[in-house]
């Protein structure tokens, strides 16, 4: 019996290997396994982080905090998996009925993804979408400076965008603080606010806070 399934299994893995190798199934194969990268692209870039900023800044049971950690890492897993499924999925179709690939396809079929999986407005999608900004604002920046559309500086200005950014989101921080996302407040209440506060050296270098009733 043993023996039996293992060559059923065999044969299974040859069909599914054969099925894989065939040209006319490539581009639905290749929507699904976008979706199977989404999944797990999303699981191992969220879990860490979830992991972290719970156990950093979250109160609650340790069963609540590995519950909110498993709930990000799946809702960004799953709406990760998602997009790429439809992204994939709309360039296949517009190119299959137009004959050719042009680049509005791309920016088409991401706008359709955009709305229908990230247009939820809730902690996961926000930090996803103002991760993207940021770099398509470098990325706008460059792709102007290589069409010729603003001139090449002359200077390198990281260094001054990095004293704006920084002396921007300080500034909202401390002067408009609820208009920063959630996580960056709490990193921030941590790194500026708390350390303002202590008791003995036991809340000034060992812990954070106080955990006792001293």
């Amino acid at each position: 019996m043993a023996g039996g399934g293992g060559d059923a299994v065999r044969t299974l893995l040859r069909a599914a290997n054969a099925i894989l190798q065939q040209r006319r199934y490539r581009t639905a194969l290749a929507v699904l396994k976008g979706f199977r990268n989404g999944a797990v692209y999303g699981a191992k870039i969220r879990a860490p982080h979830a992991l972290v900023m719970t156990f950093l800044f979250k109160s609650g049971s340790l069963r609540e905090k590995l519950k909110s950690i498993a709930q990000a890492t799946y809702t960004h897993s799953r709406n990760l998996a998602y997009f790429v499924f439809t992204y994939k999925g709309l360039m296949a179709l517009q190119s299959r009925l137009q004959g050719k690939k042009i680049p509005f396809h791309s920016f088409f079929a991401a706008c359709i993804g955009g709305w229908l999986v990230f247009g939820e407005n809730n902690p996961i999608n926000s930090q996803i979408i103002m991760y993207l900004l940021s770099r398509i604002l470098f990325g706008l920046s460059r792709l102007a400076v290589e069409k010729g559309y603003i001139p090449q500086p002359k200077q390198d200005p990281f260094p001054l965008v990095a004293a704006l950014v920084w002396g921007t989101v300080l500034w909202l921080f401390e002067y408009h603080r609820q208009t920063l996302q959630p996580s960056l407040q709490s990193s921030m209440t941590y790194l500026y606010d708390d350390s303002n506060v202590w008791h003995d050296i036991s809340d000034f270098l060992i812990y954070n806070k106080r955990t006792d009733n001293k």
